[in-house]
């Protein structure tokens, strides 16, 4: 009976959706980009799409969104929104950074790429145009897979903590005390595989077009490179997104070691209370301001 309720109220909510997007202009770069799937489709193998295509799409969307918070650190301006104001980035720093995250992307996070073609051969996921889903089913299925892959990463990265092992794998993530954006994926080649198999199994359970696989590593790039950015820029669209941890909440993982364990939501952290040292930390941060204003008065 359950069941049944809570599938009548996804019918609807799909359905109330699709009336209303019925209403809206449309959109100006929908001919385009089926243009350019088209041509993709007619000119490449599935092989290739699947394999160097999502190459491309990892490596295109991870470097570019590190762009910003690259450039916020020579931005004057920029240095108030810094989380860990007392802990700029250097360039020793980055650039160990940039030469562990090739050896990951190509030796590690590549050969998995390769799986891309033969998961969805034998899913018989398609790639046709026509099958594409349409924009607010993609968006719930990337909400969905984040969701997986949030409980996922809480269970196994407060596992990779443990005294017993933390030092053999997860202790190189945390060898930057003050994160930034490119730090997301700086990991332990076993941490790679480990907490990254949270990633796919998201994809197991919705995929049904290989576009998804590309939206949904672009929301995970976005999302991870957002919470170690070290920043916390106003208006970040990303707050919008109900229960978003967001950059104060992970910079303050990597500052104190213990607790916030998440990655993208913070349910999981408050379920178990793991979010206690940071909620204190925030209470002291607020009574340290409202005493320099006082003094300030």
């Amino acid at each position: 009976m359950a069941m049944n309720d809570s599938v009548n109220i996804l019918n609807s909510a799909y359905l109330a959706v699709e009336y209303i997007d019925s209403f809206l202009p449309d959109n100006p770069l929908q001919q385009p980009f089926k243009n350019v799937w088209n041509y993709m489709l007619d000119n490449y193998t599935k092989f290739q799409i699947a394999t160097w295509g999502s190459l491309i799409v990892h490596e295109a969307s991870y470097f570019l969104l590190c762009v910003p918070g690259f450039v916020f650190q020579f931005i004057p301006y920029m240095q108030k929104y810094k989380i860990q104001q007392d802990k700029p980035e250097t360039w020793e720093k980055q650039w160990k950074c940039f030469k562990t995250l090739l050896f990951n992307h190509f030796f590690i996070q590549l050969p998995l790429i390769c799986g891309t073609y033969y998961f969805t051969e034998y899913f018989s996921i398609p790639y046709e145009w026509e099958e594409m889903p349409r924009w607010y089913v993609l968006l719930a299925q990337c909400f969905g897979c984040a969701v997986i892959e949030d409980a996922w990463h809480y269970f196994l990265h407060r596992l990779l903590h443990h005294k017993r092992i933390y030092k053999y794998i997860h202790k190189v993530h945390h060898e930057f005390v003050a994160p930034f954006g490119m730090q997301a994926e700086y990991a332990h080649p076993l941490e790679t595989l480990i907490l990254g198999t949270g990633f796919f199994i998201g994809i197991v359970v919705f995929c049904n077009h290989v576009i998804l696989l590309w939206a949904w590593v672009i929301c995970r790039l976005m999302e991870t490179i957002d919470v170690h950015s070290g920043y916390d820029v106003p208006l970040n669209p990303l707050h919008l997104v109900p229960f978003y941890a967001g950059a104060r909440f992970h910079d303050f993982h990597h500052m104190n070691f213990i607790g916030n364990y998440a990655s993208t939501f913070t349910w999981w952290d408050r379920i178990f209370g793991t979010d206690s040292q940071f909620i204190a930390y925030k209470e002291k941060e607020k009574k340290q301001q409202l005493m320099m204003k006082k003094k300030a008065n």
